[in-house]
Order: C-alpha cells, then structure tokens, then sequence
C-alpha cells in the first residue's frame, strides 16, 4: 500500500497547486514511483489544470483518465456515491505507485457552502493525512495563525489528520513572525513569502486579454514574465527614468519616437530589460521606423493593439499570471522557494513516507540538486557565450543550486542572454581580458611554472584563454569549481588543473568516473575518460578515489576491480595486474570492502556471483566498477548507456585538490545543471576536508 498526502485549504487562491508540485518534487527524492489524484474536479469533459501541471513534472508517468475521481456535478447528485466512487478509484492506484500526492478542490463551485467539509470528509474516508495550505496575502500573522487553529480544528472534527501546515503568500517581511506562531500547532510548518513573479502574467497572457497581435520580435519571449505595466505618455526622459526590470511598456502607436528609443534602452545594457513593447489604436509601424528597427538584430516582442492607451492599461492590469506547465521560469523559482521555505524531511516523516531502497535516475538527480542547495557554493563556467551554458545558467539561478561566474565579454554576453531569452541578472561576469585580472593571474601561473622557465609576459597570454583563466579562479578562492567543455576538448578543459590545481595529498593520478543511473539503482563507473593504460598502482588509485566519490554521493561503496577472470580462473599479465591492484587497495584501505579480480556478471548478478564467488561481501551487489583500461571503460559506458537507456553523469574527475569537470561538447542543458550541481557537491566535500584538516 502506498502512502499519501492530501493537500488542501479551507479556501481559495491558497496556491496549494505550487504546494503539491513542490511536495512532489520531495516526494521523487524519496521514492521510485509518485502518482497524482484529484478526488474532485470541475468537469470530466476537461483537463484538470492542476493535474495538467502535476503531470508535467518529469516524476510522474501516468495517464490522465487516472488522476480524477468525480465532478462537482456528481459530488451534488450523490455524496455517498460520489464519494464510494473516489476511494474505488484511489484504490486501484495505491497498488501502482510508492507515494500518492492528492491535492483537493479548487472552490470553483459556487452551489454549495459545504465544499472545505467534503475535502475533509474525502481525505479521511482515504486515510491520507493532510498538509493544510493557508494565503497569507492582506493576513496580519495573527490572523493567519487563527485561520489555522481554526481549519485544523475543523479537519480533526471530521475524523482527518492534519500533519503539517503551510502559509503561502506570506508578506515576506511577517514571515518569521508567522514561522513562529504557526509552530505552537507542533505540526511541521512552512511558510512561503508572496514572491511576485508567480502571480505575474506572461507577455502571451497579455496579449491575449488586449486582442494584440505580435509584429516584431522572438515569438519565445511571449512566454516570459511581465513583472509590471508603464504607461509611456511622458515625454521621452520621463519614459526612461521610470522603466523597471521585465516591465511591459503601453504606449500610444502614433509615438514614432519612443519605440527606437525603448528598443535601443532595453539592449544598451545601462537600463533595464523589458518584457514587451505595447502600441495602442492599431497604428501600423510607419515604414521609416519599421525599416529602422529591422536593421537590428532585436527579440524584444513589439504587440499592437486596437484599443485606446487607457482602455488596454486598464484592462492588463487585471491580468494575473497562473502556474503551469509551461512556466518553465516559475516553476524552477516555486521550486527553490518551497525547498527554502518548507521543512520538507520533517513534512516527509509526518507523512510516513519511508526512503526507498531503489533510486531511480529521477530521484538520484533530485538528490544532487537538494544537496548543492543546502549548501551553496560558488562555480565558474568559461564556455559564457554557448546557448546552453546560458539557459543552464537561468535554471540554475532560478533553483538556487550555486552562485555562478560566466566568463565572456559583459556586453557579448549579456546580449547572447537576451536573445536568448533567459535570465542571468544573478549571474557575475568577468572578461578573461580583464587587465587586473589577467596581470594577477599572470604573476601566480608564473610562480607556479618557474621550473619551467614560464615568464610573465608569457603567462599573460595563456592565462587570457578562458580555461586557463577559470582554473585560476578556483585555485585562486575566486570561485569554489569550474564547469566547463561544452565547447572546447577535455584535454583543453582539464589541461590547465593538471598544472595549477594538481592532485590531492595522497593521491597518486586525476581520473575519472562516471555516474551511471540505471532504472533501480545507480553504479560508479572509473575509469573512463582519462587514463589509457593503469598500472596496477594507479589502478589501486583509481578504485580508491571511485570509493570516496561514490560515498560523497550517498552510495554505499562495495568495489569491484573488473576483469575477464573471475578469482583465480585464468591467468596472464592482464589479470595479474587487477589482482594486484587489488592486494594493493586491502592493503591501503583495509576498511573498504574490494573484490578483484572479478568479472562484471559475477559482480553484479547475484545468481552469478552465488555460483562464482558465494562468499563474497562485493560480488552481486558491486556499486564502484573499476575498469582495468580506458577501452574497456569507455565502451562499457557507452554500451549500457545506450542498451540500458541508463543516464551517465560525468566525466567527474576526482584527485584534484579542487573540483573541475568536463562536459560533453554533445552535452544538454540537464547534463550541464547535474555537473554543476555535481561540482558544487564536490566543492563541499573539499572544504570539509580542509576543515579537518
């Protein structure tokens, strides 16, 4: 039977759809399986729109036509039908999924004063127990507080149990005064402040309320936020000085003059971006001023509409924004917000939820992004200018996984970032031309490499190249770890660490391995990406290293030293070298637990391994694989990460005194955010170490 969690409000407008999306997400850090169920909705003719956005999250598979339960209608006609009907259906997908997020009516129905009675009723005729989710918005904290005794009152009079509270839309200079009243429930509590961009409509969502229609600019920005409205009937000074950051701007269609100049404000990089341009009384775009602006290269959406300059401000000042699947934007920020806000472990526990012995690609990424979030750290990505730097980037801001510094021209980059149509006002930008910089840099690579007969003139050159100049930073303290090779070669990337950052004390060679998320579990992979040939020390390195980076992550290191051999089943130079790998790793590290040589069924099959090694603690159930070279490794890799459809994480190199990575120049904007976060993860291991130290 799996566990549930029903969400609910004794009103409407609660956001208790941002509560169960971000519910969800803990939920996938825990378990293999979530499923989503909406005991009521307004009709079965069409898409639930909270269970739409629940649906998208990448956690859950499972069909539509599963998630609902009945109508307002039928809730009306029969409550004891209507209700014998919801529990029937709750029932058939308890045996389908590990954990059950149900997220209660929305308050739509206006027929019926009893609505906030009937989720109570339903939620405890599930046994599911309840997170109430109260607004906090025009609420002093005392009045949220008793709005809450109040409803857990009224849920436990209706045989429900309510095991956590949260207070959403909170003014966000009350919330700790809130956190504290709310605490004397002794329910775990969260409180989330009002945070205006997940109200705020998109530029598509004015232009559907104003009838506009777009003219110039990337039809991809009419899904971006609109975080305010100006009116431009000023003279043209006036206009500047009072535009604001995503503002849209309303403006009369017949003012020649103000659109070159929005236009020209909104890429100078001295004022703020703006959202949209709207032109009001269907004016068409003159010829001159449309045959100035298509000589720019410019994405800013530019909308006309038919109506009068007071007749649309009024009406897209009514426009709110909703969270959907589409808000790519929102939900990464709904998603840091809740994890800052919510004491999601304590929420868990209440809830019962059990961790899983499984772990899924899904709850193995979920787990990275939590634990670089927990502890912040600082990363450098060289490669500023590559499109999917700069959206991995926004997502990364946006979920609060680390600080970032982007190299490039500030003015190419932030440019490259519009056009783009992402977010990277959070990010630090620093040109690897940077005379100050390039100069202290210069004089510490020289330091460095006097054995070799470097010289500063020398080194000003190389330090300029972005790779060199990241890997500066970090050794530097100027940034925590580097990210970098979706453009550049791994030898460009990791060249520039092999001379400045150098390997760790007591380790003996940089590697590598890779994080390969299979359907159930996830297996540490080295090495693959760096060293051709091991001898049987570095080999004994190499498994060494694989363990400790397996135990940063949260995987219990059992390794398995790989070989065509299982025991002493065969012989030759080969296997002698594994096996002596392996006596040289018992020997360093007696507290690990090692099996070599072995042969990869035999370690990780445990019928195999019963009938090839019945005695061994490693064989059957190896998470550290070590490959005896890079052909074997690297192949391996790729075989089961095509044939397995396995996800692989990495190179992640490991040995180094501080944490550089190289990305696939195939790699995706997910394979970026996982490597960062990977990094930053790293970053806190390193400065644990040096703590202790």
């Amino acid at each position: 039977m799996s566990r549930s969690v029903y969400i609910t409000s004794p009103e409407g407008l609660s956001g208790k759809s941002s509560v169960a999306y971000g519910l969800l997400d803990l939920l996938r850090g825990r378990v293999g399986r979530v499923g989503v169920f909406r005991p009521v909705t307004e009709t079965l003719e069409m898409v639930d729109p909270v269970v739409h956005l629940l649906l998208s999250h990448p956690a859950v598979d499972q069909p539509y036509n599963t998630t609902v339960g009945v109508s307002y209608h039928a809730l009306h006609a029969d409550f004891d039908a209507a209700l014998s009907k919801i529990v029937d259906r709750y029932g058939g997908l308890t045996t389908r999924y590990d954990a059950l997020v149900v997220v209660g009516s929305d308050y739509t129905d206006v027929t019926t004063g009893n609505e906030w009675y009937s989720n109570a009723t339903i939620a405890a005729n599930l046994g599911s127990p309840v997170v109430l989710v109260v607004h906090g918005r025009g609420r002093t904290p005392e009045l949220i507080a008793s709005t809450v005794d109040l409803a857990c009152s009224e849920l436990i009079s209706e045989h429900a149990q309510p095991v956590a509270v949260v207070a959403n839309r909170v003014n966000p200079d009350d919330v700790e005064t809130v956190r504290a009243l709310l605490t004397k429930t002794g329910l775990p509590v969260g409180v989330i402040p009002e945070i205006p961009l997940l109200s705020a409509p998109t530029v598509a969502d004015l232009q559907r309320a104003c009838g506009a229609r777009l003219v110039r600019g990337n039809p991809e920005w009419l899904q971006r936020e609109s975080m305010g409205l100006l009116v431009a009937a000023m003279s043209l000074p006036n206009v500047l000085t009072r535009l604001r950051e995503d503002y849209t701007v309303i403006a009369p269609g017949d003012r020649s003059d103000l659109l070159p100049a929005l236009i020209l404000a909104h890429q100078s990089g001295t004022f703020p971006h703006l959202s949209a341009i709207v032109l009001t009384g269907g004016y068409m775009l003159s010829e001159p001023v449309a045959e100035l602006i298509d000589g720019v290269q410019q994405d800013l959406p530019i909308l006309i509409t038919p109506g009068g300059t007071f007749e649309t401000a009024s009406t897209l000042a009514g426009v709110h924004g909703q969270l959907t699947a589409a808000s790519r934007v929102k939900l990464e920020t709904a998603l840091r917000v809740f994890a800052a806000s919510v004491d999601g472990d304590a929420i868990l526990d209440a809830i019962d939820v059990a961790e899983s012995d499984v772990v899924t690609p899904l709850m193995f990424q979920y787990r990275l992004i939590a634990r670089a979030r927990a502890d912040r750290r600082h990363v450098v990505l060289p490669e500023g200018d590559d499109e999917r730097i700069l959206r991995a980037a926004d997502s990364l801001l946006r979920l609060g996984v680390a600080d970032l510094t982007l190299l490039g021209e500030e003015s190419v980059v932030r440019a490259r970032a519009s056009a783009v149509g992402v977010d990277i006002t959070g990010a630090t930008i620093f040109s690897p031309k940077d005379p100050e910089l390039v100069d202290r840099f210069a004089k510490e690579y020289t330091r460095l490499r006097a054995h070799k007969g470097m010289t500063e003139e020398r080194a000003a050159e190389i330090v300029s190249d972005v790779s060199y100049f990241g890997t500066l930073m970090v050794h530097l303290g100027m940034a925590d770890g580097m990210v970098s090779g979706a453009v550049h070669t791994t030898a460009h990337t990791i060249r520039p660490s092999f001379e400045i950052i150098k390997a760790a004390p007591g380790t003996a060679i940089v590697s590598s391995v890779f994080l390969m998320c299979l359907s159930d579990e996830v297996l540490v992979y080295g090495d693959c990406a760096v060293n051709p040939d091991p001898t049987a020390e570095q080999l004994a390195d190499i498994a060494i290293s694989s363990a400790g980076t397996a135990a940063q992550f949260g995987i219990v290191p059992r390794v398995a030293m790989l070989s065509y051999s299982t025991g002493s089943s065969g012989a030759g130079a080969d296997v002698e070298k594994v096996a002596l790998a392996t006596d040289i790793v018992h020997a360093k590290r007696p507290d690990l637990l090692v099996e070599g040589p072995i042969q990869y069924d035999a370690a990780v099959d445990p019928e195999v391994a019963a009938t090839k090694l019945p005695h061994s603690k490693v064989a059957g159930r190896a998470t550290v694989l070590i490959f005896p070279d890079l052909n074997t490794g690297n192949n391996t890799y790729k075989a089961v990460q095509r044939s397995a459809n396995a996800v692989a994480i990495g190179p992640v190199l490991q040995g180094l005194n501080k944490p550089v990575n190289d990305l696939s120049r195939g790699a995706l904007v997910a394979d970026i955010v996982n490597t960062v976060a990977i990094t930053a993860i790293q970053a806190q291991g390193s400065s644990a170490v040096k703590g202790d130290q």
